[in-house]
Parts: C-alpha cells; sequence; structure tokens
C-alpha cells in the first residue's frame, strides 16, 4: 500500500514531459491512421469508399474487445516496474512495425489489397490499444493529487496534439520527398521516419515515469469480479465513455472528412497541410487547462470548449466559399476543442476515484483501459466510417471532379455532423455527468482509508 505521502507527491518536470512524450508518439505514427488513412485506402492504395467505410468499423469493433481484455492485464501485472509501465515497453516495438506494415502497400489484387488493410489494421489498432491504454491507466498511479493528475493530463495530451501537429506539418511534404511522384512509396518511407522516432518516445515515457498511488491488494490480482464492481453505479464513468464516445467521433470526422472538403469542396488541394495545421491548435486550448482548471470545473471548461467548437462550424459554414473564413473557422473550433482534449482523459481518471469511493474496489485498469478503448474504438471507428459511408452514398470517385450530391455529402460529414455531435456532447455532460459529492472531499475519503 502506498504511503500518503508518496502518492501525493509532485510530479518533476522531467516525468511530466516524458509522460507526454508517451502520446507525442502514439500520435506521430497514429495521427496518420486517423487523419489520412481513408485517403490513404481510397486515392492511393485503391480501395473503394464504401469497402473503406466498411472496413474502418468493422476493425473498430473487433478491436472494441481489446480494450477491457488489456485493461483487466493491467490490473493482474504485478511488476517491479508497476502495472501500466510494463505493458508500454513490451508494446511499443510490435505497434511501430505493424503500423509502418499497414502502409506498405503491397501490389494484390482488389481482394487481396482489402484483406491486407483488414489484417494490419486491425492489428494496428490492437497494438495501440496495448501501447496507448497503459498511457490512461498510468495516469491516476502517479499522483492522488488532482490538480497534479490534471496538469499531467495536460502535458500528455499536448504532447499527442504536438505529434499530430508534426504530422500535419510534415507527413504530405515528406511523402512527396521520399515518393518523388509515387505516393505509395512515400507514405512507406514517411511512416518508417516517423515509427523510428516514436518508437525512442516511447521508450523515454517508460524510463521516467513511476506509479505512486498502488491498490491495497499487497501484489495480488485483483479478480475479474472484483474489478467489475468499480463499475456498479459508477455514473459519472458511464458519462465519461459517452462523452469519449462522441468526442471521438467529432474528432475524426473532422480529421477525416477535411482533407476531402479542401480538395473538393474548395477546390484547393494545396490548402491541405495548412488546414490541418491550424486544426492542430487544440494545442492553445490545452495549454490554458492547467490554469483555468483552477478556477473552474472540468464539466464547466468541457462544455465550453464544445460551444466554442459549435460556433467555430458555424463560421465555417457561413463562410461558404471564402478560404480566410473557413480557416478562420477551422482554427476557432480548434481552439475549442483543444479544452475536451486536455480534460478527456482526466475526467475518466477521476472516476476510478468514484469507483474506489463507492465499491472499495481500486480498478484502474479496467474503467480507464475499458473507457477509453471504447470511447477511442468505437468513436474514431464511426467517426471514420461515417464520412466514408457518406462519401459512396453521394457517388465519390476518387482523383475527379465530384458530382453536387458527392460535394454535399462531403459539406455534411465536415460542417453539419460534428455540429450535432457538439450539441449531443453538451447534453451528456449537462444531464449525466454528476456526482454525489465534490470530488476532493472523495479524495481525501480515500486518501484517509489508505492510511489505515
Amino acid at each position: 500500500m502506498a504511503i500518503r505521502e508518496e502518492s501525493n507527491q509532485k510530479l518533476s518536470l522531467l516525468e511530466k514531459v516524458s509522460y507526454g512524450l508517451g502520446d507525442t508518439a502514439s500520435n506521430l505514427i497514429y495521427a496518420v491512421v486517423t487523419t489520412y488513412l481513408t485517403f490513404y485506402f481510397t486515392d492511393v492504395y485503391g480501395i473503394g469508399a464504401a469497402a473503406v467505410g466498411t472496413l474502418l468499423l468493422v476493425a473498430r469493433l473487433v478491436d472494441m474487445v481489446d480494450s477491457p481484455i488489456f485493461g483487466i492485464l493491467i490490473d493482474k501485472t504485478h511488476t517491479k516496474w508497476g502495472k501500466s509501465r510494463p505493458w508500454i515497453l513490451w508494446s511499443c516495438f510490435p505497434f511501430t512495425i505493424v503500423t509502418i506494415l499497414l502502409f506498405m502497400g503491397p501490389e494484390l489484387s482488389a481482394s487481396g489489397k482489402l484483406v491486407y488493410a483488414y489484417i494490419f489494421y486491425i492489428a494496428s489498432n490492437i497494438l495501440y490499444t496495448a501501447v496507448n491504454n497503459p498511457l490512461t491507466t498510468l495516469l491516476p498511479s502517479l499522483s492522488s493529487e488532482i490538480q497534479e493528475r490534471t496538469v499531467a493530463n495536460s502535458f500528455r495530451m499536448f504532447g499527442g496534439q504536438l505529434g499530430g501537429l508534426l504530422v500535419n506539418l510534415t507527413l504530405l511534404p515528406l511523402v512527396a520527398f521520399f515518393g518523388n511522384g509515387d505516393q505509395q512509396k512515400g507514405f512507406f518511407h514517411t511512416m518508417i521516419l516517423f515509427g523510428a522516432v516514436g518508437l525512442v518516445m516511447f521508450l523515454i515515457t517508460f524510463f521516467n515515469t513511476r506509479e505512486r498511488v498502488q491498490d491495497r491488494s499487497g501484489g495480488k490480482s485483483l479478480p475479474v469480479r472484483e474489478s467489475v464492481k468499480a463499475i456498479k453505479g459508477n455514473m459519472p464513468w458511464i458519462a465519461g465513455v459517452l462523452i469519449g464516445v462522441v468526442f471521438f467521433i467529432l474528432y475524426v470526422v473532422k480529421l477525416s472528412s477535411g482533407i476531402y472538403y479542401i480538395t473538393y469542396n474548395l477546390n484547393q488541394p494545396d490548402l491541405v497541410t495548412t488546414a490541418n495545421t491550424l486544426g492542430s491548435l487544440t494545442l492553445v486550448g490545452i495549454i490554458c487547462v492547467p490554469f483555468l482548471t483552477k478556477k473552474f470545473s472540468k464539466k464547466t471548461l468541457m462544455i465550453t470548449g464544445m460551444a466554442i467548437s459549435l460556433i467555430g462550424q458555424l463560421i465555417i459554414y457561413l463562410g461558404g466559399d471564402s478560404t480566410a473564413m473557413v480557416l478562420t473557422g477551422i482554427v476557432v473550433g480548434a481552439v475549442g476543442l483543444g479544452l475536451p482534449v486536455g480534460l478527456l482523459f482526466a475526467l475518466i481518471a477521476d472516476t476510478v476515484d468514484y469507483g474506489e469511493w463507492k465499491s472499495g474496489v481500486r480498478a484502474q485498469g479496467l474503467l480507464a483501459s475499458t473507457a477509453s478503448g471504447i470511447a477511442i474504438k468505437l468513436g474514431s471507428g464511426l467517426g471514420g466510417a461515417i464520412p466514408a459511408w457518406l462519401l459512396a452514398a453521394g457517388g465519390y470517385v476518387a482523383n475527379q471532379t465530384q458530382t453536387p450530391s458527392a460535394l454535399r455529402m462531403i459539406e455534411i460529414s465536415f460542417i453539419w455532423l460534428p455540429i450535432l455531435l457538439c450539441i449531443l456532447a453538451i447534453l451528456i455532460l449537462v444531464f449525466l455527468y454528476r456526482w454525489d459529492k465534490p470530488h476532493h472531499e472523495i479524495v481525501a475519503e480515500l486518501e484517509a482509508r489508505r492510511a489505515q
């Protein structure tokens, strides 16, 4: 059992930065998947849009099963390195290799390409869970101090968005440089570079973080039946899962449909890198989180962020064909999304405390891993599938002038669907995310129990 002084210990700048680099590594590799994979499959590798939409959703649904499994495995893990950190070490190498192979693009028949895409996309998703979910389960173990966790999570989210920014700034130029006119070759070699850099960052995270807050099991594995008790009656956790699913649908819809909107609706493909880079200004909102949480609740800030993002979408719509207005809307929406990006996993980490307070069981692996897994996998799956299906329904044909119906479907994906999702997220936060008593009082009671 961790003593109170140790679990409340403030984290060093090195540890916070190292924790954040874990998500930089994840996004440096995986932001290519969430932002460019639909485009890569349809316009580079030559798979039909409808098949791509089904692939993205089916793979994510299959992959959802692994999140609770890894959560249970983390809860059962007891090593000198802790519960979560070992999984980062064990998983970072295979994750990097498989995701590189996802973009290798071997010459196969149409059906062969689809099978190849299914195999390596599903494998990449599973291994992403194995290396990234431990970052979520690690957060409640770093410290029991609420503000320290919030700041550490902000470093993580900043690091993740930094990885996405690096991808948006450099991916297409690197694809052009390495490919020299061959996009397939360019994507593959760029992923090798990103993978090597990301691997080093994962190792930095492993070596420079510590797990201080432990359960009272004394090294014994937590039975699955006991872990599940932490979910029963944990309404903040249920609400956090729903918010996460809606958020990741919104986030991936904007990322995956943006390249089509800029390319075909605005007819400015050269603007894609600029637009995606501006979309990474979620960093501004994330930077503000540690300061704003000293005065405002996470719930209030997430609602505010969603509202600002909604305003950004309306600016894009009102801007019409105006490039300046569209880019302004992208900036406003990105800054707004920075607040929920910076707070979502801290919100989920808080529910680990609530589950322990309610049930007496601290199942950080199951709660944090399952919540983030469902949110990321189901949300990202739907966020990637829906735009692809809408493209197919509109009669989209890759690398051609698009019909009015195809352009309309792209507009729905990029503008109107995110508006509806922002409204839905706000409603969930207002009506479902409720606590029995203030979080700081719950943490104080838990610390008193641990000290006995």
